[in-house]
């Protein structure tokens, strides 16, 4: 008699909370419709390699509770089948010895990319489905729909950054704050913008190229001065951690011996840009006789594995549900989405970036009416500071410089400062 197929579950990258709604609305739809279902342990870790022993089997009691967890109940890992064409035909194998017919894989843009490949080799042996997660929400999905657990990590973060207001206003001292976020700014710009920091610097703000270092900590110490010239010693900054990938190697000694990981990510753990900018800022104040106290911290670890607020909760059940009746009634090869409430699957090759074959990354939208807004509540040099001579003079005297020396040594960061906020049929005045 012939085995009856199953279905099997893995998760690739790093954590976010709702991994385990996922899972487990996956696994009780598939039961209640008569399938089995399998969890593979710790990603493509040991299937790509032909080893099929830490692989479970899921039940509706193993996860009837599990939603309410953070964390993965299989584990994941970043092993990347694609880079060996021969791991990733041994992961079919795999799979197919497990009589595996559907896989849902769970993942940020390497997980999906290697799931599009796996898809493709297979060539109809194995369907697959991709559930998208990540905390820095730079999927291409469309622009209103966040991956999940983005709003959880904001959520928690954002409690975090508001004792360090009341911490920075207490003690009279900066903290540089370094959030989560590789290769997009919407994480430190949701943290930022909610709390209602002083600043938030995100990569997609540096137009041209790479980011040299000097304008970063330009706008930071102009950020410092600025409030110093309104009688205010503290502050916080929001800082993506991905601005490290964007700034220009010469200015980053020794960051070509960084470690990057099995997709050829720069490990940014294995570099201190708080510290970085900490130091920098500190010795750019120094020409102008300013010793601020600044504090660095970095906030990410723990936001990964954290619970899932209900929100993510709810949004997570309903993805699980659909990438497996997806499956079990013949889909293959998309991204589970839900837009607008429905179900939404996003073919695999719409994914991609046409140039470089992997998935596309959604960056933070500088010309948006919400990063416009975000720019007019940070506290920060402006183009209007340098045209208003009153300002001007406060801020140069807040420096302890002449307003021409002033000008010259932080005008060039505003170049690039995006155009104010407007209302079409409306003035300018009073809205940017």
């Amino acid at each position: 008699m012939t085995q009856a197929k199953k279905l099997a579950i893995l998760v690739g990258g790093g954590p976010a909370p709702g991994i385990n709604s996922v899972i487990g609305a996956a696994t009780i739809r598939c039961a209640l419709r008569g399938f089995e279902v399998v969890g593979i342990r710790d990603g493509f870790e040991r299937i790509m390699r032909g080893n099929i022993d830490h692989v479970i089997p899921l039940t509706i009691e193993d996860v009837s509770r599990i939603h309410f967890r953070g964390g993965s109940h299989l584990g994941l890992s970043r092993a990347n089948p694609t880079l060996d064409p021969q791991h990733l035909e041994t992961t079919i194998t795999s799979l197919l010895r497990l009589n595996v017919s559907q896989l849902i894989t769970i993942g940020g843009d390497d997980t999906a990319y290697s799931a599009l490949k796996l898809e493709e080799q297979a060539t109809g042996r194995i369907r697959v489905a991709h559930v998208p997660k990540t905390i820095d929400n730079d999927l291409p999905l469309p622009a209103h729909v966040d991956t999940f657990g983005f709003q959880t990590a904001r959520h928690l973060a954002v409690d975090e950054v508001q004792n360090l207001m009341v911490d920075a206003l207490t003690t009279n001292r900066w903290y540089f704050v370094i959030t989560m976020g590789r290769k997009a700014g919407h994480l430190a710009l949701g943290i930022g913008k909610a709390a209602g920091a002083t600043l938030t610097l995100i990569p997609e703000e540096f137009e041209g190229g790479s980011i040299r270092m000097k304008a970063v900590v330009d706008t930071l110490a102009g950020a410092i001065i600025k409030r110093t010239s309104s009688g205010h010693q503290h502050g916080i900054a929001v800082i993506a951690e991905g601005l490290v990938l964007g700034i220009d190697p010469a200015d980053l000694a020794g960051i070509d011996m960084v470690e990057r990981d099995d997709h050829g990510n720069v490990r940014i753990s294995e570099f201190n840009l708080g510290d970085a900018l900490k130091g920098q800022v500190a010795k750019r104040l120094k020409e102008f006789n300013l010793k601020p106290t600044i504090v660095s911290k970095n906030i990410g670890y723990e936001l990964r594995c954290a619970d899932p607020i209900p929100l993510d909760m709810e949004y997570t059940r309903d993805l699980g549900y659909c990438a497996a009746e997806f499956l079990l009634s013949g889909g293959n090869a998309a991204v589970i989405t839900i837009q607008g409430g429905d179900f939404v699957p996003v073919p695999f090759a719409g994914m991609l970036d046409p140039q470089s074959g992997r998935p596309r990354i959604r960056l933070v939208d500088t010309r948006s009416t919400r990063y416009s807004i975000a720019r007019r509540y940070m506290i920060r040099l402006r183009r209007e500071d340098f045209e208003d001579p009153y300002e001007l003079a406060k801020l140069a005297a807040a420096a302890n410089v002449s307003t021409d020396r002033f000008r010259q040594e932080f005008e060039a960061i505003v170049a690039n400062e995006p155009p104010p906020f407007r209302i079409d049929g409306l003035p300018a005045a009073g809205l940017a």
